[in-house]
């Protein structure tokens, strides 16, 4: 045997052993390289602390599987992709499972219709196929199993088909958001407690009761404070709900909260400044809209927001049944004081969200506060106006058409968050009483915010309450009663701008950036596509064989120089 066979046998032995090599390391460590612009193949810090932190294993079931359109094909895939890459980070205390929702449970029963009957309904698609069009039920939720706990990920809250690429598109940046944030929540042992405040008229019937017993009662322990009795707001309410009070406050009131706030509470405050009221309306068919004088407006300036005396109009609005021709017969027209308020999906709070519905809605101004960041989370459309208080409100004003040229306002502010150290109301400015009721609680005064804390202030009191139909029957927050069972039923984002509220301020966990992330929607350019299709297809048939070429050509160039 030559040497050079010698060599060319321990050369291709060495080869052997460094790729079995590699494949074995391949198997204790994973890289790649994420190429794209918005760094979609990278989790996010605060996803990865989470997965890092699961205690105690976890499975996944992904219900979205089986013979879709490429649309739900492509977010399952998306999906599969985004849990095998938790998967990674989880240490192998996160299992997977797709799942067809067409399979069996027993002979009538299959997982969809069990999906179906807890509340979690599929989408109706209409699918081409070579005999025609067929109907597809689509389930696009997952189930995180978490010791003897349960909860659900929406993957896709569009309410169409998903023939729409922008929804589809927004509903895979959320992926991760979505299950990170379920993972952190089902693993919380004590749910973060929540205070709502009475004592100033607020609502305590069946208009609370969506907020209580459907919004905050799967994540968060709901109790009562009454501002009025209690001496102070305990620091052990991650936030502290103020809903649509209608009686003034007191200082010692606001110094409750202004003390709360300094100690690093987060309030969040539903407020009608206005006096206006559809039971008046309905009745005598038209009311007068005055100001409450709920003496916050001096607080709440000195935190960074002035809630006006006005009451928003606006073209885009919900509708009501109208008597246009006073012989009974009632049409649906927009009413244009309750206008359907826009997010400018420029934070976690109101990503990817759709309209608000609102009631007699206040405008709001931010007004300079130092070190606060102000964020407007809401406001009206493009063609808005407002009214001053006071205000007469007439139920048959929207029978004749609005001048549209009067509506000509855009963008008013109508909810904001403000976020920094707040500087006390009262400080410079506090009277004896009432550091006398400090001291006698055993409370010390902060005129400062020891650390950074937020506060939601919205311009409508109603927006987390639901309406009640005949026979003493709640609906969803944001649902329009009168609407409700018509062809012009649909749900607003009530709830989801609430729950992403207090996601924001109780829950965070460093997960912001992985709700930011926005993927964006590359759409192929068809003139360009059929101008250079002929181009492209010789380009990719002669480039691979041209590369063989070369690729043999240096082959046996190298061969014969060292066989010579």
């Amino acid at each position: 045997m030559t040497t050079s066979r010698k060599y060319q046998r321990v050369y291709l032995l060495l080869v052997l052993v460094a790729l079995m090599g590699i494949n074995i390391l391949g198997t204790f460590f994973h890289a790649r390289i994420d190429l794209t612009d918005e760094e979609r193949f990278t989790l996010s810090p605060g996803t990865i602390t989470v997965l890092k932190n699961i205690r105690e294993p976890i499975h996944v079931t992904v219900y979205l599987k089986g013979k879709y359109p490429s649309g739900f094909r492509k977010l399952s895939e998306t999906t599969a992709d985004l849990l095998e890459e938790f998967q990674l980070d989880a240490s192998k205390r996160l299992t997977i499972e797709f799942v067809e929702p067409e399979t069996a449970i027993n002979d009538t029963l299959t997982i969809g219709d069990s999906l179906s009957s807890a509340g979690f309904l599929p989408i109706n698609l209409t699918a081409q196929v070579k005999q025609g069009q067929q109907q597809l039920l689509v389930y696009p939720y997952a189930k995180i199993h978490y010791r003897d706990r349960q909860e659900m990920v929406v993957l896709y809250k569009g309410k169409t088909p998903l023939h729409n690429n922008r929804v589809l598109n927004e509903a895979e940046s959320m992926l991760e958001y979505q299950f990170a944030s379920a993972i952190a929540r089902i693993q919380q042992d004590e749910k973060p407690l929540i205070g709502y405040a009475i004592g100033h008229g607020e609502p305590m019937d069946l208009r609370v009761y969506d907020l209580a017993e459907e919004a905050l009662q799967p994540n968060y322990r709901l109790q009562l404070i009454n501002l009025a009795e209690q001496p102070l707001i305990p620091l052990e309410f991650k936030a502290l709900l103020m809903v649509k009070p209608t009686t003034p406050f007191r200082d010692i009131d606001k110094l409750k909260i202004d003390q709360y706030i300094m100690q690093g509470g987060k309030p969040l405050f539903f407020l009608d400044r206005l006096e206006a009221e559809m039971d008046s309306l309905q009745i005598i068919n038209r009311v007068l809209a005055y100001d409450r004088d709920l003496q916050l407006q001096d607080q709440l300036f000195r935190y960074g927001v002035r809630v006006n005396p006005n009451l928003l109009m606006d073209l885009q609005s919900d509708f009501l049944p109208f008597d246009v021709n006073g012989n009974g017969q009632y049409e649906f027209l927009p009413w244009n004081y309750f206008p359907l308020m826009e997010s400018s999906n420029n934070h976690p709070i109101n990503k990817n969200m759709g309209y608000v519905a609102g009631r007699f809605v206040n405008t709001l101004d931010t007004v300079s506060a130092p070190g606060i960041q102000k964020t407007i989370l809401l406001t009206s459309s493009p063609n808005a106006r407002t009214l001053s208080a006071p205000a007469l409100i007439s139920g048959s004003e929207n029978v004749i058409a609005p001048e549209d040229a009067n509506y000509n306002k855009k963008a008013l502010p109508t909810a904001v968050l403000l976020e920094g150290k707040f500087r006390s109301f009262f400080a410079n400015r506090l009277s004896e009483e009432l550091a006398d009721s400090l001291k006698a609680n055993g409370m010390n005064f902060f005129s400062m915010c020891k650390n950074k804390t937020a506060m939601l202030v919205a311009g409508d009191g109603d927006l987390v309450l639901n309406s009640i139909t005949r026979g003493n029957q709640p609906l969803p927050m944001g649902m329009n009663p009168y609407t409700f069972g018509t062809q012009r039923e649909f749900p607003f984002a009530n709830k989801e701008f609430l729950l992403n509220t207090l996601e924001y301020l109780v829950n965070d966990q460093g997960l912001s950036e992985a709700k930011n992330k926005e993927y964006k929607l590359r759409l192929i350019d068809t003139k360009k596509a059929n101008a250079e299709k002929t181009y492209w297809q010789v380009f990719n048939l002669i480039l691979p064989i041209g590369l063989m070429w070369v690729f043999g050509f240096i082959f046996l160039a190298i061969r014969r120089r060292n066989f010579k």
